[in-house]
């Protein structure tokens, strides 16, 4: 199995090299030459396989066994997953008759990413090993290392540097913006010492009441640049945690099948008999959702469409609203009835909004202005928007998602045919869903029986999928991603919940893990401002 950029290019790399290499030289973001279709007897195969064997199965069809033997990519998995709390790593939870919670945040952050990350830190380390132990065979100087760059919101930072911390060969640098994550999200990165683990503050002023201090978008913007800078790339070996890596996007492919597997078991079902299922997903980046279509493209079988999740940064709602992907809502509602929905941190009820354009939310994980794996479904949108014998399909799709992605760079947004967007929801549909939606679903469901207690994040998730229920037929099994513990985001869930009689923060909700965790020992850089050359120094004096 080869990859390729989407931004064009006859270019292709191996699995090692897609990974090491993370963003393509264009901009673009690496894709399978192919996908692959799941073998005859999958199901009956499959059924019996624990979270290990189902990600052998599934990860061994995109990497080549001239590249890494099963045994091999055995040996990396069980490393990957043998510190999740849970047996099943991510199991199924049932809330009622047709809804489950697919819970991803049994692993060491407490956290969906932490499936990804674990198993993409095991991958570097494998990778520079093995390139190192050819070097001394061939008695070549200088070993080769990896300065890991990436931007968090909190979930991220904390799950890469979990991933990579002791890791031989390997630096890894987080930015968040300083004082915009919550605090046991900084605590979890900022108290990790090892000495490959250095933890970026990325500070902002504030201008005003609705421009508060600074956010993701622009510390992404940093890392960004640091990845075009040819030279600086070249001489730190620069490589990517965020869900720009093609690892990431095929590591959660293997929850969704996991998922199919319980939902049969817990259904009761027959051999013979099938289920029909919609995955609902909480998403920014597109990337959890983005393993579920490739899953879908490989044949599990899923009646339902993908239902799309945000909060009020909804490019990708309006997207499958208009067909317009574009930065700024530039609707005539909109820009007569801006939003009103009461924020975290919102004292007069309105919805604060930095000089970027994303609003601050209860669910900051998916405060976003542009989804960067939205870039990957584009690219299978404008193929199959080329006409079959018209030349190089591929080289065609991929200089229009160029196209395209120019225009939204330099226009802040970009209109597709009718056709590319009709494509789009055949296999996807999309809400937005507020924070007074988000607070109401978090006390509903505590309140609710079963009683459940969920992050902001899955709230928006599990808002969303009511809606999309009654778009439903009424034999659809809805299977909603819980992405974080509700521990993570204390603010939200006390807000949440405080007239709620005898609740407890403390009690009801906080793992012993956490406790003690704000007390710890922290490292940090302090960064004056989301200006390159002052990361770039940080990054020079340190590695």
């Amino acid at each position: 199995m080869k990859y390729f950029s989407t931004r064009g290019g006859e270019r292709e790399l191996s699995f090692e090299e897609t990974v090491l290499t993370g963003l393509a030289p264009n901009g673009g973001l690496y894709i399978p030459v192919s996908i692959p279709q799941l073998p005859p007897a999958w199901k009956t195969e499959w059924k019996d396989y624990s979270f290990v064997d189902l990600s052998v199965a599934v990860l061994s069809l995109y990497i080549s066994s001239d590249e890494m033997s099963q045994a091999e990519l055995r040996e990396l998995v069980i490393r990957s997953y043998a510190g999740f709390r849970h047996p099943e790593v991510t199991p199924l939870v049932k809330l009622s008759e047709r809804k489950y919670v697919l819970e991803l945040w049994h692993g060491p952050t407490w956290a969906f990413k932490d499936v990804a990350l674990q198993f993409l830190g095991n991958l570097f380390e494998f990778f520079l090993k093995r390139r190192n132990k050819e070097k001394v065979e061939h008695s070549q100087p200088a070993s080769e290392k990896l300065t890991v760059v990436g931007a968090t919101s909190g979930d991220t930072g904390s799950a890469a540097i979990y991933g990579l911390r002791g890791k031989s060969n390997i630096s890894i640098f987080i930015l968040h913006p300083k004082g915009r994550v919550s605090p046991i999200q900084e605590a979890q990165m900022t108290t990790v010492t090892d000495a490959n683990v250095y933890n970026l503050a990325v500070k902002g002023s504030v201008v005003s009441q609705h421009d508060f201090s600074i956010r993701l978008p622009f510390i992404q913007d940093v890392v960004k640049t640091l990845f075009g800078d040819s030279q600086f790339n070249a001489k730190h070996r620069l490589g990517a945690v965020n869900s720009i890596n093609w690892a990431r996007i095929l590591a959660q492919t293997v929850y969704y099948f996991s998922a199919y597997f319980h939902a049969r078991r817990l259904l009761g079902l027959s051999e013979n008999e099938e289920t029909e299922l919609q995955f609902v997903v909480p998403t920014g980046n597109f990337g959890d959702i983005l393993a579920g279509y490739y899953a879908k493209k490989m044949g599990l079988p899923m009646t339902g469409k993908l239902g799309v999740a945000t909060n009020a940064n909804d490019i990708l709602t309006r997207f499958w609203r208009t067909g317009r992907y574009e930065k700024m809502d530039s609707s005539p509602i909109a820009e007569a009835a801006p939003s009103m929905e009461p924020a975290a941190g919102s004292s007069d009820g309105k919805q604060a909004t930095d000089s970027s354009g994303v609003k601050e939310t209860l669910s900051p994980a998916m405060d976003i202005l542009v989804s960067s794996n939205f870039e990957r479904l584009l690219w299978y949108l404008a193929f199959e928007n080329v006409p079959e014998g018209e030349g190089n399909r591929r080289e065609k799709a991929g200089g229009t998602v160029n196209e395209w992605m120019l225009k939204m760079k330099n226009d802040g947004r970009v209109e597709v045919p009718t056709a590319v967007l009709e494509a789009a929801r055949r296999d996807f549909c999309a809400e937005r869903v507020s924070d007074e939606e988000t607070l109401e679903t978090i006390r509903s469901h505590y309140t609710g029986t079963p009683t459940y207690v969920v992050d902001p994040h899955t709230a928006v998730g599990l808002h969303a999928a009511s809606k999309m229920a009654g778009q439903n037929g009424p034999n659809i099994t809805q299977i909603i991603l819980s992405t974080a513990h509700p521990a993570k985001f204390s603010e939200a869930v006390s807000k949440a919940l405080q007239s709620v009689p005898n609740f407890s923060f403390d009690k009801d909700v906080m793992p012993e893990e956490f406790k003690g965790l704000l007390q710890k020992e922290r490292r940090v850089v302090d960064v004056e401002k989301a200006d390159p050359e002052l990361v770039k120094k940080v990054i020079e004096s340190r590695v």
